[in-house]
């Protein structure tokens, strides 16, 4: 016999009852966070499939498969990408083998998450990159003959609509619910409200748009009724977590009873919502308790009225101009030397004094704080940076790399830099745990540094989180970016410097400098493809130490390239190799101050070459 399609179901007005949590249910079954659920496909089909079992025992007319984060993006980050296509196809034959055997009228859903990462701007995945990943596990869900897809727990509403062109394009009559997930003040994460993502799905072309995870079901019934004000000619999908996650005894729960959740999906029908289920948190308890609610309803339902309304024009606050000392000197035209320390292994900060002391008196311009560089552990920059304004009176520029931290970190920790005074921020990628003195340190990151850079300029510094959430008041940060002058290809490094350049980067901090003819060049290329580089740009100089310095430096830094005339010095003098690499400083110095605005020197705690090198080039 031919189960009717999701299409001939909705047109018997009645209402469609979802499955709930895989991952709850697998979690319930010893499997682990860490885990790859989806490769669960492959080593536990038993649980994956009993799930599904006990799902449409609790009366579930739609199964979603296990493949929720099956894409090229989800599954390298546990090495499974090889294995995409096989871990969908047998995510579908688990739910299709299990639908078949129950002997009743189920659907199979392939599930499609979110890919992981951010999307440009604020990520390094693009949106012709995301369709073509959507397309590569959607195609095979719809080779495995799924019933429907379901495009769930979005949280990037561009990223979405990739997903639903992707899947249109496949199959033009394979319906397609497509879902967003809300924060606790009913946006998304990237600012857009409810009414935004309706118009936004719908005009993608999804046939059933919706809501799920979020959090409990109050909230999803209130964004529910505002999506419907802006479009209510579609037919709509609403699963809710069980209520706000919390944590008791190192483990995650749900507080919403079955009872609860039960009464709020008869009030989801009536307030016209079509397929209905549950998301995180939620078991074939839930289920359960939702079917029998639900078959008592009567034929017919008289859905609440909601009235349209136009969205108002976004407003943005202009960021109020409080310019550091640094930013005014740039503006004006003014050569800056600033120069780098690193921040004490231990908490003990009488060097780290003294030595700002002593740039002080050398008559620097800001004095750069490292975070962890080479990824050994210091002490944190923000606070080494607070004693050098506080208490020695040099402004100083926060290294802020993004490695290691999430879009939660970021910005908090961005709010509280802010609030100690520090406004100078130099947003670099940072170097990876793997080289460090914690090689299995967590690595990852939400935002590349064009990400972070647009963040700030364009947000922050107006007022308002990635959320889109307004502050109370605007940050003034002024904002750096890293400029390779010697990449491994020139056409990349160009594209990512214009990148920076239109996210709204104020200056620019290059690697060390030995070649100023290669400098000319680089800059010559970029301005042969993109126009004026008006960007301040300081320029990184650092003195060698001897011939093993050198040697280091050319073969192991990327991006650092040191011409065999300077080579060949350095290894003819032997002894006075350091005297030899102080000369050459200074001439670069010197060199470099016909053609940049500002010195980046990185000395490297030899604090007296690093004054010689200072007043040799103020006396030019």
């Amino acid at each position: 016999m031919k189960k009717a399609n999701l299409f001939e179901r909705l047109n018997q007005h009645r209402p469609i009852l979802m499955d709930g949590a895989m991952g709850t249910m697998l979690y319930q079954r010893g499997h682990y966070e860490e885990e790859c659920l989806e490769g669960l496909n492959l080593t536990d089909p038993a649980d994956v499939a009993q799930i599904h079992r006990e799902y449409i025992e609790a009366g579930a007319e739609v199964l979603t498969c296990n493949t929720f984060g099956a894409n090229r993006y989800k599954l390298a980050h546990h090495r499974l990408q090889d294995k995409l296509d096989e871990i969908n196809r047998i995510g579908v034959d688990l739910a299709k083998r299990v639908a078949y055997a129950s002997f009743k009228d189920v659907l199979v859903a392939g599930d499609v998450g979110p890919l992981g990462l951010q999307l440009y701007p604020y990520g390094r995945v693009r949106e012709k990159e995301a369709y073509d990943a959507f397309q590569e596990q959607i195609g095979v869900l719809l080779d495995a003959d799924v019933d429907l897809l379901i495009l769930e727990t979005h949280t990037n509403l561009k990223e979405l609509v990739q997903g639903i062109k992707a899947a249109k394009d496949l199959d033009p009559e394979m319906p397609v619910v497509a879902s967003m997930t809300f924060l606790r003040d009913d946006k998304t994460a990237l600012g857009n409200n409810p009414e935004d993502v309706a118009i936004g799905l719908k005009e993608a072309g999804a046939d059933v748009i919706g809501a799920n995870c979020s959090g409990g079901p109050h909230q999803l019934q209130r964004i529910l009724l505002k999506m419907r004000r802006q479009v209510d000619d579609l037919p709509y999908c609403i699963m809710p977590n069980a209520g706000w996650p919390e944590r008791a005894g190192g483990r995650i729960f749900y507080p919403d009873a079955t009872d609860y959740f039960a009464k709020q999906a008869v009030r989801f029908w009536m307030n016209g919502a079509e397929l209905i289920g549950g998301c995180c948190g939620t078991t074939p308890a839930h289920i359960a308790a939702m079917r029998a609610s639900l078959d008592d309803v009567p034929d017919g339902r008289h859905v609440i009225q909601v009235f349209k309304r136009e969205l108002p024009d976004k407003v943005i606050d202009e960021s109020q101009v409080r310019p550091t000392g640094l930013q005014k000197k740039l503006k004006n035209g003014q050569f800056v030397i600033t120069i780098e320390v690193v921040p004490p292994h231990g908490h003990s900060t009488h060097n780290i004094k003294a030595t700002a002391n002593y740039y002080k008196e050398c008559g620097v311009d800001a004095i750069n704080v490292t975070d962890s560089p080479m990824a050994r552990m210091r002490m944190s920059p923000w606070a080494v940076c607070n004693l050098i304004q506080n208490k020695i009176g040099v402004e100083t520029i926060l290294h802020f790399p993004v490695r290691g931290r999430n879009l939660l970190r970021v910005q908090g920790d961005l709010l509280a830099v802010h609030t100690t005074g520090i406004r100078n921020v130099f947003v670099v990628m940072g170097d990876p745990t793997s080289i460090g003195d914690y090689p299995e340190a967590m690595d990852d990151y939400d935002l590349v540094p064009s990400g972070l850079i647009k963040l700030l300029s364009n947000q922050f510094n107006r007022g308002v989180d990635f959320g889109g959430k307004k502050f109370s008041e605007p940050t003034s940060f002024h904002i750096g970016g890293a400029l390779n002058l010697n990449p491994p290809k020139l056409s990349r490094e160009l594209r990512v410097l214009n990148r920076k350049i239109e996210s709204g980067v104020d200056f620019l901090l290059t690697q060390p400098v030995f070649d100023v003819e290669k400098f000319l060049q680089f800059r010559m290329a970029y301005e042969d493809k993109y126009g004026p580089l008006d960007v301040p740009i300081i320029a990184g100089l650092m003195p060698i130490r001897d011939a093993k310095h050198a040697t280091f430096l050319q073969n192991e830094i990327p991006g650092i390239t040191i011409p065999d005339c300077f080579m060949d010095r350095i290894n003819a003098a032997g002894d006075q190799a350091a005297e030899v690499g102080l000369e050459i400083a200074m001439e670069l110095g010197v060199a470099l101050k016909q053609n940049v605005q500002g010195i980046y020197l990185m000395p490297f705690r030899r604090h007296q070459a690093a004054g010689k090198i200072i007043d040799s080039i103020r006396q030019e």
